[in-house]
């Protein structure tokens, strides 16, 4: 682990408790409420050196370390996209020091488009794998062996089935889907979906992948929950953009509670 990691972790310590963290949430456009449920401290991205400015609108730049139903949590209330800096590395420092805080696993969130005309917007779909159509990859660079990291399974099978069975016990539908990472920042056109669907995505967002690859290079088990905010370019006359995201985003978030909730009284 980086110095770096080492002394942010020691610098979130000092502001949170010594109590290691289990548990790592990363928020999507419009679920950064979940972070105001953790009883906990709140540390702005800005004094920890090194952490993403989280620039998009409906992202709330704060780490949150605490306590949600009875589990220590690390809530990241933004992420780095690589649209923004051109680098799919953003958010390896924020899961380097996740890790050094203890965590051993990594819930995602995001917002999506749908492929699929079972899943409409205000639906939520447990990620069962991804294919990263972008083509990038956030360890270009990494100089170890290690760079050489397995994916199958990157989803945590375990973890999954515990999401699966706090959806149940909820009575929330979730389904169950291949994610597509598609780089952004504009929205895909109707060719690019229907390229998409055809190599076997239910549905398509502009994150996840590159933390997912991250959080099992550093060790990490993970798993993921899209929101569905649209339907993606072509399957629907919905007019997208990041404010029809950021409008339909608490549809879907009050189920992504739920069932995270559920989950995490599941592992207390």
């Amino acid at each position: 682990m980086s110095k770096n990691a080492e002394d942010l972790a020691t610098q979130i310590r000092a502001a949170a408790g010594d109590a290691p963290v289990q548990v790592g949430l990363i928020l999507g456009s419009g679920l950064g409420h979940i972070a105001d449920e953790v009883d906990g401290v709140a540390i702005p991205y800005g004094d920890l050196p090194g952490f993403p400015h989280a620039g998009v609108s409906g992202h709330n730049p704060n780490l949150v370390v605490g306590d949600l139903e009875g589990v220590r949590v690390a809530v990241f209330g933004g992420r780095a996209h690589y649209y923004e800096s051109g680098r799919g590395d953003a958010m390896r420092l924020p899961l380097e020091v996740l890790k050094t805080l203890g965590a051993d696993t990594v819930i995602a969130t995001n917002a999506a488009g749908s492929m699929r005309p079972d899943m409409p917007t205000g639906s939520i779909m447990c990620l069962s794998d991804h294919i990263n159509f972008s083509g990038l990859n956030p360890l270009i660079g990494e100089p170890t062996d290690a760079r050489f990291v397995p994916m199958k399974d990157a989803y945590d099978p375990q973890i999954r089935a515990g999401l699966r069975a706090a959806a149940d016990a909820a009575d929330v539908d979730m389904a169950d889907g291949v994610y597509a990472w598609y780089s952004g920042p504009s929205f895909e056109t109707p060719a690019e979906i229907k390229a998409i669907a055809m190599l076997g995505a239910d549905a398509v967002g502009m994150s996840t992948v590159p933390e997912v690859i991250l959080a099992r290079f550093l060790g990490l088990k993970a798993a993921a929950i899209s929101t569905i905010t649209n339907m993606a370019a072509g399957m629907s006359d919905e007019a997208i953009s990041h404010e029809h995201t950021k409008a339909m985003a608490p549809i879907g978030a009050a189920k992504l509670e739920k069932v995270l909730r559920g989950y995490l009284r599941s592992i207390a």
